[in-house]
């Protein structure tokens, strides 16, 4: 039975999503605050390179998400990832994909609502400290959570405003900025060393980081084995096309780009004057509150699949009678963000996201090599897309999943793992209540 059924005596979600609903999901969760400080950063380790080094992670990313778009195909419920490993490796392994995905989001969502307040701090300094910072914090997390529990409907509404919201000035910033980029500073010069190279590419593969949530929703739209292979798809073509072109604007129209703290707003500042400057800070504001709806809308998702699914607490997998929505999830989620943001313990766990990376990353692109093997065909819907190649793309997924291990630093390793470790005791706390059911 799919996560969207409904009976009279228990709700189902509805699917009210749609293919370029899902898209504005991916496109929301990788373009948030990042992208209007990634110019520089990139800049600074390869200098004129930047803009191929942007499209080049841009091809891996396309590599990971066509695992799970693969493997997305084969699914209608609510889950994403999760749902992907436990048919592919059982309960426990799944449980920590979902446990994970989820608390990267929580913690994200965390860090990019203090964020949103430093931005916002410049023009109104109260919220730099004091009351008036975590009252609204509060008050936004409020606001982000009843959206959600409303309706999917309105939540997906809220999320294209903020994706076309935040677009409209980059697209600006592209388009004006074309005609004052100076052709000789995009143009690379020098050796790269494998030091520069390897630094920009694990950021980079960072600021493509968001698409995995695409299929988490998938009991919430419509043709899911179809419409979620094309949102995967067109999420990495506009985002790597929308990254590169911005890199491009941005070393070409601003000297010495690597040293800028505020790139996009110093760069059309340049050649668009306060106007410009104006509107990339703005757009980076309704970047990070667009992506705050986001964490909400595919957090909540992760932790109801595990609910629903019985691997946590029944009240969490329940739909509100009315709305439609996994209204527990979404409280829950919101009160963790909410408590990590006004703590500031995100700061701590969102060192764990190179781990959840990994776990998400390595375990659907896994997934998709064990759901081909004819002896699982009784027990998962054929595959709507095949990626091409054979085993080919899944296995050069596993290496670049593995890759960002290899980039991490030792304390993001161990928070990944304590993270993993608490998962596990949860499911294993839970097992007696499972064994119940």
């Amino acid at each position: 039975m799919s996560s969207a059924d409904t009976t009279t005596s228990r709700p189902g979600l509805v699917r009210a999503l749609g293919r370029w609903d899902l898209t504005a999901i991916g496109v929301n969760q990788v373009i948030g605050g990042g992208v209007f400080l990634m110019p520089a950063l990139v800049a600074a380790n390869v200098g004129a390179w930047s803009p191929w080094a942007v499209l080049a992670v841009g091809g891996v990313s396309m590599i990971i998400a066509l695992c799970f778009a693969e493997a997305g195909s084969r699914f209608d419920a609510t889950g994403g990832p999760y749902l992907f490993t436990r048919a592919a490796f059982g309960r426990f392994v799944s449980f920590e994909t979902g446990w994970m995905l989820w608390f990267v989001r929580a913690a994200s969502w965390a860090s990019v609502i203090n964020g949103l307040m430093d931005a916002l701090g410049f023009y109104w300094p109260a919220l730099a400290g004091g009351m008036l910072r975590p009252t609204v914090i509060t008050l936004l997390i409020a606001a982000i959570c009843w959206i959600n529990v409303r309706g999917i409907r309105q939540s997906a509404i809220v999320v294209n405003v903020f994706t076309v919201g935040k677009l409209v000035p980059l697209v600006v910033f592209v388009l004006v900025g074309s005609f004052f980029v100076r052709l000789d500073w995009i143009q690379p010069t020098g050796n790269l060393t494998w030091a520069t190279m390897s630094a920009s590419a694990l950021y980079l593969v960072f600021a493509f980081g968001g698409y995995e949530v695409v299929p988490v929703p998938a009991g919430e739209t419509r043709d899911p084995e179809r419409t979620v292979p094309f949102a995967l798809i067109m999420t990495i073509v506009i985002v790597t096309a929308v990254m590169t072109l911005v890199q491009v604007v941005a070393l070409g129209t601003l000297e010495n780009l690597g040293a800028a703290r505020t790139p996009l707003a110093d760069a059309a500042l340049v050649f668009m004057g306060g106007v410009g400057g104006l509107l990339l800070t703005t757009g980076a504001a309704v970047s990070m509150t667009g992506n705050n709806v986001g964490q909400a809308l595919s957090g909540s998702r992760s932790l109801f699949a595990l609910g629903e699914q019985g691997d946590l607490p029944g009240f969490i997998g329940r739909v509100h009678p009315k709305y439609h929505t996994p209204a527990n999830a979404i409280v829950a989620t919101s009160v963790v963000a909410l408590v990590l943001a006004l703590t500031g313990s995100f700061a701590t766990l969102a060192a764990g996201s190179a781990v959840a990376r990994l776990v998400v990353y390595a375990g659907t692109c896994a997934s998709v090599l064990v759901l081909r093997r004819p002896a699982l065909a009784s027990r998962v819907a054929p595959a709507r897309f095949v990626v091409p190649g054979g085993p080919i793309i899944p296995i050069l997924g596993l290496v670049v999943s593995v890759a960002i291990i290899g980039g991490a630093s030792t304390r993001q390793l161990v928070v990944g793992l304590s993270a993993l470790a608490v998962g596990a005791a949860v499911f294993f706390a839970a097992a007696p209540a499972r064994r119940l059911e």
